[in-house]
């Protein structure tokens, strides 16, 4: 399995924030979001290739037992199935990280942090035939429905730059279940500078409490600033 990074931080983003946690980050993506903030595992993905094994042997080197398996988009990695089960085995509490186009098919998972991308993620001309695949990729609210039935815990994390966003949003919300739970939706200022996350903030605070959606902070951002490893 090809492994952009491993590493112990906390969790800056969603229900689980603040907590000390392992990332395994794996490299490879299905999509290529515009504004993606991990270029080195998804546009131009690197890393270097391990066992399943060894993953698992570096998780559990650190302290913490909240592992989260990202990307990338861990889900067409190879292995993740029994990378995941040995995780939960190790007496884990796994969060999965996916933009939710690639079915669970009974993935071990306490937590999917399902993050369906919007339109304002369509990569820009020069990406080429990317621009159609993304497109015919991005919202599958059929594998949606498949993650929120069959994972142990669920949020919808939208990342979002304005008010503009919010149709696309609520008209997924209601093709995936429109009695989904507001509580469950969290929305998340799209940028990687503290700048440019506070000039979002007001107004993603404000249709947070029209709707009663989640506030999603990225306070990896706040406290490390953008860069790997956080």
């Amino acid at each position: 399995m090809r492994i952009a990074e491993i590493f112990h931080s906390i969790q800056g983003e969603g229900a689980l924030t603040g907590v000390p946690s392992v990332f395994v980050r794996t490299s490879g993506c299905n999509l290529r979001c515009s504004w993606c903030d991990t270029p080195y595992a998804s546009w131009q993905p690197e890393g270097e290739e391990l066992a399943v094994d060894e993953i698992v042997r570096r998780a559990l080197s650190y302290p913490a037992r909240h592992f989260v398996l990202t990307g990338g988009e861990p889900m067409i990695a190879r292995g993740i199935h029994e990378l995941a089960s040995r995780l939960r085995a190790a007496g884990g509490h796994l969060t999965i990280e996916t933009a939710g186009t690639v079915a669970p098919e009974g993935i071990a998972c306490d937590l999917a942090s399902l993050s369906p991308k919007l339109a304002n993620s369509t990569p820009p001309p020069e990406a080429g035939a990317w621009v159609r695949r993304h497109e015919e990729t991005r919202l599958r609210p059929d594998v949606l429905r498949a993650w929120i039935a069959s994972a142990g815990d669920y949020q919808l994390k939208f990342v979002v730059r304005s008010r503009a966003d919010l149709p696309e949003i609520d008209a997924l919300l209601r093709e995936i279940d429109p009695h989904l739970p507001p509580h469950k939706v969290l929305l998340m200022p799209e940028g990687t500078s503290q700048a440019v996350l506070d000039s979002r903030h007001a107004e993603l605070v404000e249709l947070c409490k029209e709707r009663g959606f989640r506030f999603c902070q990225r306070l990896h951002v706040q406290l490390f600033g953008h860069r790997r490893g956080t």
